[in-house]
């Protein structure tokens, strides 16, 4: 069968791709791969000009997974969403409450935690004092009634009141939705069944895996299969996946001088989620992530050890699927280099 090819703009590429899928071998293509003449940029000549590489077989296509995984993107992705948009709802809470002279966030560090929740109704239903409201503290958050009451005590106006309301019931909201996607996200695993041709290795077990690495939790890996797959045999070596994912570092060389060594393009959804995974390691004790990320972020900076870790997790979930992950231990760099620490 001949093949066609295609440039992957944007989303717009894919209308086309689902109509044509089944019936041709389409070649997705990165447009910044088959760049055409300067001063010649035109959607004719670009087409011209993919026909003319395809041709020569000289089109490489793009990795598009199959339409159960693709469908299993698009609920993780509007996951993540979903939970961006309650954080910025919670932000909204705490800034109606500075307004109102609510110095609740300078007490406890959840603001909408169970205690917090319960004081921030009273303070909507406008019928309990400071005394009251911070009675409602549960657990280690009763050691500091007096500040709490203190923190209580401001000036809300209806107002404030229906701005919270209003907010309290946009989180309970996005709770609901947010549930009800992950609910879907576990129903379409469990019937993904065999993830893929030639990998035994089902979806739900993939997930479990991948479970295990320090740093990693069950929607992580979720996020993890959804957008890399579990089928590591599309990407030649762990390098080649890394720099798929946009975590690998830039190769920028002229005249013997290295410039700019910041990460290439790639995933962004897998990318961020990995990035924060990772800052969930850095947290972890005597783990092999968290020494790493302490090694580099004393000479290299957060961000960039941030970055390191994550480009850590993403190899050991491209080798992890074969083999279940190895806890190498806080004093792993210790012990390879015993004669230099000594």
């Amino acid at each position: 069968m001949h093949p066609y090819g295609m440039e992957s703009t944007g989303d717009y590429w894919k209308p086309i791709y689902n109509l044509l899928e089944g019936s041709f071998v389409v070649l997705l293509v990165n447009a910044g791969h088959v760049k055409n003449v300067p001063g010649r940029k035109t959607d004719v000549k670009d087409a011209q000009w993919l026909a003319e590489l395809l041709q020569h077989g000289l089109l490489k296509a793009s990795f598009i997974p199959e339409a159960p995984q693709r469908d299993l993107r698009d609920l993780t992705r509007y996951r993540t969403k979903l939970v961006q948009e309650k954080a910025r709802v919670l932000n909204r809470v705490q800034k109606v409450l500075e307004s109102a002279n609510i110095k609740l966030s300078s007490v406890t560090t959840k603001t909408l935690g169970v205690s917090g929740r319960a004081m921030i109704e009273a303070i909507v239903s406008g019928k309990a004092d400071p005394e009251t409201m911070a009675q409602l503290a549960i657990g280690r958050l009763r050691s500091k009634i007096p500040q709490l009451e203190k923190a209580l005590t401001g000036l809300v106006r209806d107002h404030h009141r229906f701005l919270l309301s209003r907010q309290l019931a946009h989180i309970d909201f996005l709770d609901e939705q947010i549930a009800s996607i992950s609910a879907q996200i576990e129903h379409r695993i469990h019937d993904m069944g065999e993830s893929d041709p030639g990998n035994p290795l089902k979806v739900q077990e993939a997930v479990g895996l991948l479970d295990t690495i320090p740093g990693v939790d069950k929607v992580t890996a979720e996020l993890i299969v959804a957008e890399l797959g579990t089928d590591m045999s599309r990407y030649a070596t762990s390098k080649h996946a890394a720099s798929w994912a946009g975590l690998s570092p830039g190769n920028n060389e002229s005249a013997g001088k290295h410039r700019s060594g910041r990460t290439n393009k790639g995933n962004s959804p897998l990318r961020s989620g990995l990035v924060q995974a990772a800052w969930s390691a850095s947290k972890t004790r005597d783990t092999y992530l968290s020494a790493q990320y302490r090694r580099l972020a004393g000479r290299r900076g957060k961000k960039r050890a941030l970055v390191a870790v994550a480009h850590s997790i993403l190899v050991m979930a491209y080798h992890i699927l074969r083999q279940p992950y190895q806890e190498l231990g806080a004093n792993y760099f210790d012990e390879r280099k015993k004669e230099s620490i000594a």
